[in-house]
């Protein structure tokens, strides 16, 4: 069933995705959208897969490793405590790993909560030009040159 993971990963691989930071060996880094949190991104598996248990050991090594690799990458691009990681797969399912900064400066009722639990509604929307610096930032550090 295609879903809009397999969409991203058709346009990312076609050059068109504007979210698109690089491709990694598992599959494909996007910015998120909205940016709920500065620095949200995702990791998408090319091929696209319907859930973590459909890899085989290697790419499952692979899928995982990566995402720690992207999540060590934003620490370092951004004054968040941790990257909290989530796979669910339940509205889109197809495989996908959302990659989520936490910070201090998160408002109190929210920064210990899902980050689920923030308005999302009012999260500022992906930006091309607002969010290029970091876009760049990350290939760099990622070596997605």
């Amino acid at each position: 069933m295609p879903t809009a993971i397999h969409q991203q990963v058709r346009d990312c691989q076609a050059g068109t995705f504007a979210r698109a930071v690089g491709k990694m060996q598992s599959g494909w880094v996007v910015l998120g959208d909205p940016q709920i949190v500065p620095g949200y991104c995702l990791l998408l598996p090319d091929p696209v897969v319907p859930h973590l248990n459909a890899l085989d050991r290697e790419q499952r090594e692979s899928f995982l490793y990566e995402m720690t690799v992207v999540g060590d990458a934003i620490l370092e691009l951004t004054s968040a405590l941790r990257i909290n990681y989530e796979m669910l797969g339940n509205i889109e399912p197809a495989l996908h790993a959302h990659l989520f900064p936490r910070y201090a400066s998160e408002e109190e009722d929210v920064r210990t909560a899902p980050i689920w639990l923030h308005d999302w509604k009012a999260a500022p929307a992906f930006c091309a030009q607002r969010d290029a610096a970091f876009i760049q930032a990350l290939r760099e550090k990622l070596n997605l040159l």
